[in-house]
């Protein structure tokens, strides 16, 4: 998984900078009232000058003359190794750089106002060489000491995940994740993904499914969708009955990719009494160009089911009043729901809505909770979306149901939700 590259780049810049900037001007100044040995200063001059002049060999030879001076202080001990930390930079060789950091750390020599640069140093070196457990415990002591720097914490859970703790990983990111929400931020595509590979390493489906809502949330592309509703459609006890529902979803979020799935689409919305519907999935599939193309007998019967669909427009538009009234004096409210939809998918919200709210207030329904989600549907088609998600919020079903609103309400809040469903007709100004 490269869930890390562009981390590992930005850092290996960073520490690259380091390199340039951490001379032996920071080390014999650390502590004005400690000093090296005169018998030491010309060969750390001498590593202070190739170090600036890149001569990172030259460097460690001019550091390993002063180390044979010997007896030497812990102080002379912590000037030196800060400049091998430097040498060791230059050259690209974090994991020496990392050991030298640590060596700095436990010297006792570090000034006090340089142990949280230190360790978040010493955090990204053991990052860049790929030692993700170090990293983990770098940052963790980073974070004990005060560390806030949110660069250098949001590398915790990548490096928890490279080392294979993915619980801890998921804990932490979700943790990260809940804080830039709150903060009214959105969170990174790269640390949503992670947090979905996180729980398919676990295999934790719910979880996963979690992070895929986020995932379409913020970044709403079709492959993303896609794996949402098919996870959806798949659990447990989820009714057939909602078929066609999962159909306006995927036009909705543009994850219909053949013409098959435009024909079963329509051929569901014919068979469930919504011609009109049924003809916006056909206009749908020849806007994509999917349909109208390829094989000939192909494209015959895909004219063949526009004529029967355009028939049914017909006879339906012709009765759809009768049917109102009828429906009108009815016991339950299905057939006022039912009319009502079919006027909303005609362009007609405003004769449509009102009989769905008449239906659902009478009452006996077959199925309360869908009939629920298809007026949510109904107000979302005539542009009402505040109203539509209020109406999900209503859907408690739990025959897949309340997790198909769940995710029409995902769809209607995402900025790059595709576009409601053309209704046949003229629509209601």
């Amino acid at each position: 998984m490269n869930v890390a590259r562009k981390t590992f780049t930005l850092i290996a810049r960073t520490l690259t900078v380091l390199a340039l900037c951490s001379s032996i001007h920071a080390a014999i100044a650390a502590d004005a009232k400690q000093t090296v040995r005169p018998e030491l200063g010309k060969p750390l001059q001498a590593a202070q000058a190739a170090l600036q002049a890149k001569k990172y060999d030259e460097a460690a030879n001019d550091l390993a003359t002063a180390e044979k001076v010997g007896n030497l202080t812990p102080y002379e001990k912590y000037v030196i190794t800060r400049l091998h930390a430097s040498v060791a930079l230059g050259k690209g060789d974090y994991k020496g750089a990392a050991g030298y950091y640590d060596s700095l750390l436990a010297s006792g020599q570090l000034p006090p106002a340089d142990q949280l640069q230190t360790l978040e140093i010493l955090a990204k070196l053991n990052y860049s060489a790929k030692d993700f457990p170090k990293t983990v415990d770098a940052i963790q002591r980073y974070k004990a000491a005060g560390g806030k720097d949110a660069a250098t914490l949001s590398i915790l859970p990548q490096a928890e995940y490279l080392a294979g703790k993915y619980a801890d990983a998921a804990r932490d990111l979700t943790a990260q994740v809940s804080a830039m929400e709150a903060a009214g931020q959105a969170p990174t595509e790269t640390q949503l993904q992670l947090l979905a590979s996180c729980a398919l390493k676990q295999n934790d489906m719910p979880g996963y499914a979690t992070a895929l809502e986020k995932l379409v949330t913020y970044f709403p592309k079709p492959d993303y969708w896609l794996d949402l509703i098919a996870r959806t459609a798949g659990r447990p006890g989820f009714t057939d009955k909602l078929s066609l529902d999962l159909d306006r979803l995927r036009m909705r979020t543009g994850t219909f990719r053949n013409a098959s799935e435009y024909l079963e689409a329509t051929e569901l919305a014919v068979q469930a009494g919504y011609p009109g519907e049924a003809d916006s999935f056909l206009k749908a599939g020849y806007a994509q160009k999917v349909l109208g193309t390829g094989n000939p007998a192909d494209i015959d019967r895909q004219k063949r089911l526009q004529d029967l669909v355009d028939k049914k427009i017909a006879a339906d538009k012709a009765t759809l009043a009768q049917g109102a009234t009828q429906a009108a004096s009815m016991p339950t409210g299905d057939g006022l729901v039912n009319t009502g939809f079919a006027y909303v998918t005609y362009g007609q919200a405003d004769k449509g809505l009102p009989l769905m709210q008449q239906g659902l207030t009478k009452g006996g329904l077959k199925n309360p909770d869908i009939a629920k989600l298809h007026y949510g549907y109904a107000l979302l088609i005539a542009g009402k979306k505040d109203d539509a998600l209020k109406a999900f919020q209503d859907v408690k079903g739990t025959d897949g149901s309340k997790d198909v609103a769940r995710l029409y309400g995902i769809s209607a809040r995402s900025s790059a939700a595709s576009a409601k469903p053309a209704a046949a007709g003229k629509p209601t100004k």
